[in-house]
Parts: structure tokens; sequence; C-alpha cells
């Protein structure tokens, strides 16, 4: 992100905002779709994200640093979005899969692949599973940003992985018959 552009944010220069809004709405967006599956859930946390990020601008010291903290904000608005909505301490649902097409053969799980079979996920498993492997956070921050226990977010974790791995045979590692 130009510099010059941030400053005139922070100066509260509309052409600017819209500037900084253009450039990053998509990349926002997808970050908000790791946590959040509807899509009415995902424009709000989005509008709410760049309404932070344009009355808060001033607090950011390091102008460098505006792709990471304005993805910091979107992330903790989507957290902020879940503990409203979610009971972390409640465990993977019974999930069907019976509808879903099966891979005809063999195929290379890319990233997109892996990111699309997140929405599979019970959003509390899906959201501790970003927040842990995608973002890096610890076991600890995690606790602390969802109001759970280390425990909780562990077991989640678990659960995730778990079930990614069942989607992962599933959809991409069985032969049609």
């Amino acid at each position: 992100m130009d510099i010059t552009i941030i400053q005139a944010c922070k100066k509260q220069q509309r052409e600017a905002q819209r500037l900084v809004y253009e450039k990053m709405a998509t990349k926002l967006y997808y970050v908000c779709k790791r946590y959040l599956k509807k899509e009415e859930e995902i424009e709000e946390v989005l509008a709410d994200t760049f309404f932070i990020i344009f009355t808060k601008i001033d607090q950011l010291k390091e102008l460098h640093a505006f792709e990471a903290w304005a993805k910091k904000i979107a992330v903790n608005q989507c957290l902020l979005q879940l503990r409203k909505n979610l009971n972390f301490n409640l465990y993977l649902e019974d999930m069907s899969y019976a509808n879903q097409p099966l891979a005809d053969e063999v195929t290379d799980l890319e990233e997109a692949d892996l990111m699309n079979l997140l929405n599979y996920l019970p959003e509390g498993c899906k959201a501790i599973f970003n927040l842990f492997v995608v973002e890096g956070y610890s076991h600890k921050e995690i606790a602390q940003q969802l109001q759970i226990s280390e425990g909780t977010s562990k077991s989640q974790l678990n659960a995730a992985k778990t079930k990614l791995k069942e989607l992962v045979t599933t959809f991409y590692y069985q032969k049609a018959r």
C-alpha cells in the first residue's frame, strides 16, 4: 500500500479512503470468508472493518504495516461476530457428505481446495483452525481472543484436523465407483 495514500487517509481524504477500499476489499473479504459462512455476516464484518480502519487509522504508527494491521482488524471483527453466535465448547455435530460429489480420481490437493473444505467444518472448529494454522496464534492467544479455555482450543483444533482428514479422503483420494 502506498504510504502517501495512507497518510491521506489519516487526513480523512475521501479519495484516499476509496483507493484503500478498492485495494483492500477483496483481500479482507477472503480473510472474513475464512472465518464466517454467511454472506450477510461477511459483508457486515467487512463494513465494520473498514469503519474501524478509517476511524482508527491515526493510531497506526508504522505505515508500512498497514496491510497486516487491517488484516488483524478484520480477524478481530470476525472473532467478535463468532463470539456472539457460537458456543466453542460444543463439539463437531454429525455432518453428512452423502450429497457431495466425489473426485473421479486421485488429484493434487491445492490450497484453494483445502480452504473450500474448511467451509464444511462447524464455525467454531473452522475459526480455531484458521487462528492456529493460518494466522499463527498460540492456543493461549486463541483462548483469550475467544474467551474459552486453552483445552477447548486444543480439542477444537484436533477435531478440525480429524474432520479435514476425513474430508480430504472423501473428496480427493477416493476412486469413483
